[in-house]
């Protein structure tokens, strides 16, 4: 297993060997949507992914543009794009039509959203990943909130949003999952979750 910390560093590490985040971001979300389609019949679904402004939300963006390929995708962005973090901008703007991608800024924007009925949902979940700390922000509560509250397939990237990857407890609230694919080894906090839990190789050396 495996702290945020020591990942943090082995990023780092991967880095300085020449391997980039975006390079990471790319392996990941292959690796994710790899996994997934083995373990799913993803046609005549929609896949919806909860994406958040980190490298996590940079992830499903990659997750996103890989899925599109083959499925109907909607990226519901919690949060505005001139606020991601550089890769996931990048990231970000490699997303083509028909993709369907909406901002969501407030909650007023969420009321004005509606699924086609009918049609089974897959919900990826790639707002917070490793990246929580302290209390929740309003949007990403709201967003955990409606994440839950749909019914379908719910898969988490890395780690659920709002489960602390070092202790395994959780910010008052987390989102709820069928499976995790977490990237390169099994964080500790996940450790009560491992029978949902699949590790992946993301191309981090050592």
């Amino acid at each position: 297993m495996i702290t945020s910390k020591q990942m943090n560093e082995l990023e780092d590490y991967a880095e300085s060997q020449g391997i980039t985040a975006l390079d990471l971001m790319e392996n990941a979300g292959k690796e994710f949507v790899r996994v997934i389609k083995k373990l799913y019949h993803l046609a005549g679904t929609q896949i919806v992914v909860f994406a958040g402004p980190g490298h996590n939300g940079g992830d499903g963006l990659v997750i996103a543009r890989l899925l599109a390929q083959e499925y109907p995708v909607i990226v519901l962005l919690f949060g505005e794009k001139r606020k991601l973090k550089e890769e996931s901008q990048r990231q970000f703007e490699k997303l083509k039509n028909p993709i369907t991608i909406i901002e969501i800024k407030k909650q007023d924007d969420l009321q004005h959203f509606h699924f086609q009925k009918n049609t089974p949902l897959v919900l990826i979940d790639a707002l917070l990943g490793t990246g929580v700390k302290g209390p929740l922000r309003e949007l990403v509560s709201l967003a955990i909130d409606y994440f839950n509250q749909l019914p379908g397939i719910k898969i988490a990237v890395d780690l659920p949003s709002g489960l602390d990857p070092d202790t395994g407890e959780t910010h008052q609230k987390m989102c709820e999952v069928d499976l995790i694919v977490t990237f390169h080894d099994l964080k500790v906090g996940l450790e009560h979750y491992q029978r949902k839990t699949i590790v992946v190789d993301i191309g981090i050396p050592g």
